[in-house]
């Protein structure tokens, strides 16, 4: 057993703290951007997993993440309900703080991914269907998502591959996820033909100012340290988004004439996003350029791509989160450095190796194909259970808030949707 470092722990304390804050702020950065008459309901959607995700974390999911592994994919059940889970250090993960704080920070994790998917599929799904999809899709994909990269034996690790805070994990299979279930779901109704623009914009900039101040935790608390790497991955983390923000800007005022609060907004959360893998493996310079490629890229999969496709991703899941997760995933293939973080076992593409490359491609490949057949089973089993996954068309004019909860978010207003 390790000694407890008490620095570390306060933290990897303080990191968990902010880790958990950010699914409020993604509650507020999705509810800002729906219509007033489903904003509690996207809300809630966010909201209840801080819920289901925590007690599925301490019964089974840590245990199936980071337990003794199982063929690569998965983990056992040895610490399911967190049996044998100690305030002593684990060796294997975090040598310096509490197991359980390890634990405890990872769980925070849990609730953010699944989370994020909701974007894809508001405004329209029933939320008894939205609340056994989570559930499903934590045992089947998160779960094991996090043991093939994270955990010890898992498959992705094995290979080589590296994400220091979630590339793969959280954002990439997020993203591809909400795409599958967006389009299976279906589009919403009058899409294409009435404009679903945003209710509430300074609520989006609340819930992006709220996630990129959880987002050091996210970046610099996945050193599970307080020294040198966590501080590095924190100035990674900031710089990639400033650039981004910066980039977005400048890209809206090149197609469009001006830039917007709502585009600056995302152009933040896209730059976070991208270095979330890198963040504790590139130089701090490689992040101005992650940040800086980025946001042309979800620019363009979201104002062409979508379009074009013609999915109903409503809040851009997929165009943020998995657009800019594989973006992330080999960018940091291309720039990381043994000398930053030995965890990487190769410097990258531009240092003149080609192994980490290589098994970045791999990693992020895996993800989604794991993510898209998934995805397609967890839909089929939910429509088998519910019968019906989408509010009936009446109730999707009247507004998910009224129809699914039973409240209302701006009572004074009425008539004005």
């Amino acid at each position: 057993m390790g000694n407890i470092n008490t620095g570390d722990t306060a933290f990897m304390l303080v990191s968990t703290a902010l880790v958990f804050f950010m699914t409020p702020g993604l509650a507020l950065f999705y509810g800002g951007m729906v219509k007033r008459k489903n904003v509690l309901s996207t809300i809630m959607a966010s909201f209840f997993i801080a819920g289901l995700a925590s007690v599925l974390w301490v019964a089974v999911g840590y245990s199936l993440s980071f337990g003794k592994d199982i063929g690569g994919v998965i983990g056992n059940l040895d610490w399911a309900f967190f049996s044998n889970v100690s305030g002593q250090p684990n060796a294997d993960y975090a040598g310096t703080i509490p197991h359980t704080l390890f634990a405890a920070f990872q769980m925070m994790f849990a609730i953010i991914t699944p989370a994020l998917i909701t974007g894809a599929l508001v405004e329209r799904m029933k939320f008894s269907s939205l609340v056994l999809f989570i559930g499903l899709w934590s045992i089947i994909i998160y779960y094991p998502m996090a043991h093939m990269m994270w955990g010890v034996g898992g498959l992705l690790k094995n290979l080589g591959a590296i994400d220091f805070a979630g590339g793969n994990v959280v954002h990439i299979s997020s993203g591809v996820s909400g795409l599958v279930a967006a389009i299976i779901l279906g589009k919403r109704k009058g899409y294409g033909m009435t404009s679903h623009q945003p209710h509430n914009i300074p609520l989006v900039f609340i819930g992006a100012s709220v996630l990129w101040f959880g987002w050091f935790g996210f970046n610099a608390g996945s050193a599970l340290g307080s020294g040198e790497l966590a501080v590095h991955a924190l100035m990674t983390t900031n710089t990639s988004a400033a650039m981004a923000l910066i980039s977005w800007m400048f890209v809206e005022k090149i197609t469009r004439g001006k830039p917007t609060m709502l585009g600056a907004a995302t152009g933040a959360v896209v730059g976070l996003v991208a270095i979330t893998p890198g963040a504790g493996f590139v130089p701090i310079w490689a992040s101005l350029i992650i940040g800086a490629i980025v946001s042309p890229i979800c620019y363009f999969a979201m104002s062409v791509l979508k379009p074009k496709f013609g999915y109903d991703d409503a809040l851009d899941a997929f165009g943020c989160h998995g657009i800019g997760g594989i973006w992330g995933g080999i960018a940091t293939g291309l720039f990381a450095k043994t000398s930053i973080n030995s965890a990487a076992q190769w410097n990258g593409l531009v240092f003149g190796d080609t192994k980490l490359f290589v098994a970045q491609i791999i990693s992020v490949a895996v993800t989604i194909a794991f993510s898209v057949v998934g995805t397609a089973v967890i839909m089929f089993v939910v429509k088998l259970i519910m019968k019906e996954i989408r509010v009936a068309p009446r109730e999707e004019s009247e507004g998910l808030d009224i129809t699914q909860h039973g409240e209302s978010a701006y009572p004074s207003f009425t008539g004005m949707d």
